[in-house]
């Protein structure tokens, strides 16, 4: 019986080496340019996906979701949401079967609905904070997820800036494609293990970090 053993502090997840994208990125800020993008993803079987909203630090402020990443094993694409708005194309790819893994995603849905109607019936999705306590996995935070399976950990510095910026950093655009390839990575990962046929000894849960 193989034995996942994963338990760890937040200490020894500050000490782990940083994981992050070394794909291909592409910046998305136009409909023809989502239409080339769209057609990619749509021949894919299965894809990572995350978005990210400009902060709002006033209480009750909310701002509309300004990207969305889509990542393969090897290509990133962002959606510059606040540019495009939802464009026909990536209406259709968020409908389509095409396998979309991500994280909290009723959080993500939601916001992309205060863009515009979105059908999602006949689509798939795969939330890892449904899918991961199949494995014995109880944590939320895509960092700790993250970094017991890898014993890497995904830096959070960028989460907070400016997603609304007229152009994207270099360390934007690797922090937002390392959020949605690791989503897709986390998945293809469990898919290898069998629930319920692996002894996982869990770490303590601590509640101070998602």
């Amino acid at each position: 019986m193989k034995q996942i053993k994963n338990k760890l502090t937040n200490d020894e997840i500050d000490r782990m080496p940083i994981a992050t994208f070394m794909g291909n990125i592409y910046v998305i800020s136009t409909e023809e340019e989502a239409q080339k993008a769209t057609a990619y993803l749509g021949e894919q079987g299965i894809v990572g996906i995350d978005t990210e909203t400009r902060p709002n630090f006033h209480p009750g402020g909310m701002n509309p979701v300004a990207l969305l990443q889509v990542a393969t094993a090897d290509i990133c694409f962002l959606f510059r949401l606040n540019q495009l708005g939802l464009p026909p194309c990536v209406l259709r790819f968020l409908e389509s079967p095409v396998v979309k893994v991500g994280l909290s995603l009723r959080d993500d849905l939601t916001q992309l609905r205060r863009r515009h109607d979105l059908d999602t019936r006949h689509a798939n999705w795969v939330d890892l904070q449904t899918l991961a306590p199949r494995y014995g996995i109880h944590e939320l935070g895509l960092k700790k997820i993250y970094a017991i399976l890898f014993s890497e950990k995904i830096s959070k510095r960028q989460q907070l800036t400016n997603w609304e910026a007229p152009t994207l950093t270099e360390a934007q655009q690797r922090y937002a494609a390392t959020d949605a390839w690791a989503c897709l990575r986390i998945y293809e990962t469990l898919d290898k293990f069998i629930p319920d046929q692996y002894t996982i000894t869990l770490y303590e849960q601590d509640n101070s970090e998602a």
